[in-house]
């Protein structure tokens, strides 16, 4: 069989940049041992799925291969849109896409997948295989050695009898886990977490960042926007307010406590951070007047609609610190905001990001400054 071309794989509509790849050597070696164990069990595409496929080089490897109807979870918007474009360059498909579910787990007797930053989201797709697969279900997991912990092994240990590290290969390992436990009544995510500080609870799968505390950036511009009166932000009701990248959604619920007037939408690329800012709105009181979109970049979103845009933006890409994410969204806020809209921001003060709002939405202007956290408004002109 011919070997399969991960080098044509691409990571657009991700953010594109010659040291950023849309496969590692991680994905071969998962490859070839889902390969190798599901002949040695005679499994069909259907018995296996694929979670944590950044671009589909995993997915469409297994295509290459022969294996049809293979069910595949991605957590970034970004990933699933380059999945289906590779698929359409490529020629393959038959790959189902799923939610992380029973409808992704049922029935399936291997599971590959790689391994994410987080341990809490970790646990989590854990306990899902563990929960809903086939009572003999192998899951195979990978990464890159330098990413690895002792500690993986442990959380993998809380949903499988058996977890047998590999050898490591191209500087990468894999980690065979066999035997699900018996699984708890309730799953372990989402947690939720009461903030009296800000009247707000927060609810968090896995997945989202920083869990269902706030996150020091967000703490500031939350602390800065309560200070500001309406006035100050692009008049005083019915304004379309979007928090961009919205995690668990703080600073959505925030605004819409705050301002009970205005329409907020609450976008991220991530699917755990959308699940959760949904259950962070219901948790509220806010189910109804939130709405959360599981996007890229506000693509969704028209043009000129929104008043105010809320931004905490990114410094990693999976595991690489790129400033390349946040421009992505400082592209997205000018798109959308109207003239005379404004984008609050808070950022790293490390990285310097004043000129580059300048340049690209308006006139910014420091509001605050921490010993770590710059915020800045910035009008679109």
């Amino acid at each position: 069989m011919p070997e399969f071309p991960y080098d044509r794989l691409s990571r657009s509509p991700d953010v594109e940049a010659p040291n950023l790849q849309a496969h590692d050597a991680t994905d071969p070696l998962l490859v070839e041992r889902g390969i190798e164990l599901a002949a040695e069990r005679g499994l069909t595409g259907s018995q296996l799925a694929v979670i944590g496929d950044g671009y589909g080089a995993i997915t469409l490897a297994l295509l290459d291969a022969g294996f049809d109807g293979v069910r595949v979870h991605q957590d970034l918007a970004t990933g699933r849109r380059a999945l289906a474009r590779n698929a359409l360059a490529l020629g393959l498909a038959g790959f189902v896409p799923h939610e992380l579910d029973d409808a992704l787990l049922t029935g399936v007797r291997l599971v590959l997948l790689q391994l994410p930053k987080a341990l809490a989201e970790l646990e989590e797709i854990a306990d899902a295989v563990a929960r809903w697969a086939a009572d003999d279900v192998v899951l195979v997991a990978g990464g890159r050695v330098k990413h690895m912990t002792l500690a993986q092994n442990e959380v993998l240990a809380g949903s499988f009898a058996q977890v047998q590290p590999q050898r490591a290969q191209r500087k990468s390992r894999l980690i065979v886990a066999a035997h699900p436990r018996p699984v708890p009544e309730h799953p372990p995510y989402p947690v939720r977490h009461e903030h009296p500080d800000f009247g707000l609870a927060l609810v968090a799968h896995g997945g989202a960042f920083a869990g269902a505390r706030i996150d020091i950036g967000t703490r500031v511009l939350l602390d800065v926007l309560a200070e500001r009166s309406p006035q100050e932000t692009s008049g005083t009701r019915n304004r379309t307010v979007v928090d961009l990248g919205c995690g668990t959604g703080a600073l959505a619920a925030a605004w819409a406590l705050a301002h009970p007037d205005d329409r907020v939408i609450a976008t991220d690329r991530s699917a755990a951070a959308a699940a959760s800012a949904r259950k962070t709105m219901n948790a509220n009181g806010l189910g109804d007047r939130v709405a959360v979109v599981h996007d890229d970049a506000a693509s969704e979103i028209p043009d000129a609609t929104a008043d105010v845009v809320l931004l905490n933006p990114p410094f990693h890409l999976g595991t690489s610190v790129h400033t390349a994410a946040a421009s992505r969204l400082f592209e997205a806020a000018a798109r959308i905001l109207r003239p005379g809209g404004e984008l609050w921001t808070v950022y790293n003060s490390s990285l310097g990001y004043r000129g580059e709002l300048t340049r690209l939405i308006g006139p910014s202007r420091q509001v605050r400054r921490t010993p770590k956290f710059t915020v800045t408004r910035s009008v679109r002109r």
